[in-house]
């Protein structure tokens, strides 16, 4: 397992682990991207249009092209709904590694959707294909219709974090282990067990979790590379504490230095006006209000540690971005917010537009630039 500091040194081949202070990537083109919005514009998860998305955040040299998993859109009984339509993340995760070069892919998956002597063997063609640039998101999961189609109910919150350990010591071992091994416990039984062929990276292939219950927080800084946090909105003076609370546990508890990334929705325009209007917009004026009741009830309902202080806000950043922080503003502004959550001890970004190849193409033009003057970034050079 990846369990200390030294593994990271071993996978510093991967992008994940390059020397900007600031790495970045972009999250669920697999998908409509993040927003719950009817504007006719948005992210359409044609394969061309995934192509164009991956190839210019590869081009830009963003470190990371994330996927999600859906199994079921968020509106029940409405299988036609933009939410429900996403592409299989392995099978995705495998084209888009050969039409990129540099940055990370990441299948994500939910562990009790897949047996982990699949997984095990998906995520090392994957990363044979991509030369060493797989990573995998792991998921307990937590939107029960999903997991009952399945034919199983939902776990219980702490089991479904036992449950994913076990899963993922069983992926570990199949991708690290000489030999041949049984594995007999709460949830699995493997006779002989072995995977071949491994993977590329040694001793494995970043692993990637979001969790903010102390049950998913124990898992992740235990297993993971790069831990999720979502952050507060507008209270840049609590990100930092919220950041070096989880390093810390990683260091003091498990002996790991571990990435802390968080999840952001850029709104980037020529003015504070026009993006203050964009937003508007497309995340109030023309919200997904039937989807946003569904997904607002499901996570309050099936997750942990939720915060019910704004709803105003919180209904809004999960309009414009399933509730990520908002960067609303001109270049500028977009840099200095992203200076500040780097300040904060933030170690990566997963991005999401409305329109990603409008916004790839805004980033690459007039923020990378800034980013690259303020010492966050290094200059990039394609990959011939």
């Amino acid at each position: 397992m990846s369990t200390n500091s030294d593994d990271n040194t071993k996978l510093s081949a991967n992008p994940i682990f390059s020397d900007n202070k600031l790495k970045l990537g972009i999250f669920g083109i697999n998908g409509k991207g993040t927003a719950n919005t009817l504007i006719s514009d948005f992210h359409r998860p044609t394969w061309k249009a995934n192509l164009v998305a991956a190839q210019l955040a590869d081009a830009a040299g963003l470190e990371a092209i994330v996927s999600y998993s859906r199994w079921k859109g968020h509106e029940l009984g409405k299988l036609e709904h933009p939410s429900g339509i996403v592409l299989d993340p392995f099978t995705w995760a495998a084209g888009i590694a050969q039409a990129t070069r540099y940055a990370a892919v990441f299948a994500t998956t939910h562990a009790s959707t897949y047996h982990p002597i699949t997984v095990a063997k998906q995520a090392a063609t994957i990363d044979i294909i991509s030369g060493g640039r797989f990573g995998l998101n792991v998921v307990a999961g937590w939107n029960r219709p999903e997991i009952e189609m399945f034919g199983t109910s939902l776990r219980e919150h702490e089991e479904r974090y036992k449950y994913l350990a076990e899963w993922m010591e069983i992926v570990l071992r199949l991708w690290t282990e000489t030999g041949e091994f049984d594995h007999h416990g709460d949830f699995f039984d493997v006779v002989r067990g072995g995977s071949r062929p491994q993977p590329l990276q040694k001793p494995h292939p970043p692993i990637m979790n979001a969790a903010s219950s102390d049950a998913g927080l124990a898992f992740a800084t235990r297993i993971a590379d790069m831990c999720f946090v979502q952050l507060p909105a507008n209270e840049p003076g609590q990100w930092r504490s919220q950041v070096n609370a989880y390093k810390a546990t990683a260091r003091e508890k498990h002996g790991r230095e571990i990435q802390i990334w968080t999840m952001v929705t850029v709104v980037q325009r020529e003015t504070q006006a026009e993006a203050d209007a964009y937003l508007r917009h497309y995340a109030v004026d023309n919200a997904d209000e039937e989807t946003l009741d569904a997904f607002i009830g499901t996570i309050s309902t099936n997750s942990k540690k939720i915060a019910q202080s704004d709803m105003t806000d919180r209904r809004i950043r999960a309009a414009a971005g399933a509730g990520g922080t908002l960067l609303v503003g001109e270049a500028y502004k977009i840099a200095d917010q992203m200076t500040s959550l780097s300040d904060s001890g933030i170690d990566g970004l997963l991005i999401s537009w409305v329109n990603f190849e409008d916004g790839l193409k805004r980033l690459a033009a007039d923020v990378l630039p800034l980013l690259e003057v303020s010492g966050l970034r290094l200059p990039f050079q394609p990959c011939a």
